[in-house]
């Protein structure tokens, strides 16, 4: 059982909550903001563990938009990351436009030496992207290294639809593995499948725990989602023993509240342990136009 705790940061849109505990006494929260262009670029917020208060925070986007052409001209929103020997790996989701359907996403990388003051796109281009082993778009990831294997369970769009006028993706949650963090191979392993009435599985959340893979992630319905509290997204829960084979264990982990920044939607948990308890941060209405808030396991 999830207690929530409410808004933490509403300064400005912010979404998709990337948590990093591992700071000299303050938890980093990395998000997306639109700025006037409306574009997606990444900025964070620091937090104090313990009075949950603001203590810090970016006054500019921590990484610029590609060039034209490229994979992440239209949008940069981080997704996750990770520690790797005295590096930060922040994986982000590159946006571009098209023609076909309204935009498509790859996954990029950028590294920090310094402890998370500063970042560097490892390269201009995606580390994993559209491929004959992919033939969709990869969107948000979420990744453990276990034993010498890296694991990402990733959002994979592979379906767009035409429903009401508009154009509709359709994506789950497939895993992919990598030897470096870097190079990533899909498995065409489907861990949550879309049920008959659900069109998008995003966000994937895991830990690993006394030996179970636990996974949360935010689910929505086929259309209409955007503002209708009936079809929006809501946060679920799946559990595995190998972190290949999944089964849902709550059809809602987390509802929405009767009233307030959350009552619309809750979406894109990012869940941490920290003095033995798990805490999940996650975004309210507007796919984080209300801000961030957060809640605690009991």
């Amino acid at each position: 059982m999830w207690v929530k705790k409410g808004n933490i940061f509403n300064k400005r849109h912010s979404q998709v909550p990337v948590v990093d505990i591992n700071n000299d006494g303050f938890w980093r929260i990395y998000y997306s903001t639109r700025m006037g262009d409306n574009k997606s670029r990444p900025m964070f917020v620091d937090i104090d563990p313990i009075s949950k208060n603001v203590i810090n925070e970016s006054t500019t986007s921590i990484l610029e938009l590609g060039d034209y052409g490229y994979f992440d001209w239209a949008g940069v929103m981080p997704t996750e990351i990770i520690t790797v020997g005295d590096m930060k790996y922040l994986y982000y989701i590159g946006w571009s436009n098209r023609l076909d359907v309204p935009y498509h996403n790859n996954l990029g990388l950028a590294i920090s030496n310094d402890g998370g003051k500063t970042y560097e796109k490892i390269s201009k281009g995606p580390i994993f992207s559209t491929s004959k082993d992919e033939p969709g778009y990869i969107g948000t990831i979420s990744v453990l290294k276990i034993g010498v294997t890296y694991m990402g369970w990733y959002l994979s769009c592979r379906k767009w639809e035409l429903i009401d006028s508009i154009m509709e993706p359709f994506y789950d949650i497939k895993l992919a593995t990598s030897k470096d963090g870097i190079n990533w191979v899909p498995t065409n392993k489907t861990c949550v499948k879309l049920r008959e009435n659900e069109g998008g599985i995003s966000q994937a959340s895991v830990i690993k725990e006394n030996g179970i893979f636990k996974m949360w992630y935010s689910y929505r319905k086929k259309s209409d989602y955007r503002l209708n509290k009936d079809n929006s997204y809501r946060i679920g829960m799946s559990v595995s023993n190998d972190g290949y084979n999944w089964e849902r264990v709550e059809d809602i982990s987390l509802d929405i509240s009767e009233s307030g920044w959350d009552d619309t939607m809750v979406c894109y948990p990012y869940v941490i342990k920290y003095n033995n308890k798990k805490i999940m941060f996650y975004n309210g209405n507007g796919f984080g136009k209300t801000g961030i808030g957060y809640c605690i396991e009991k």
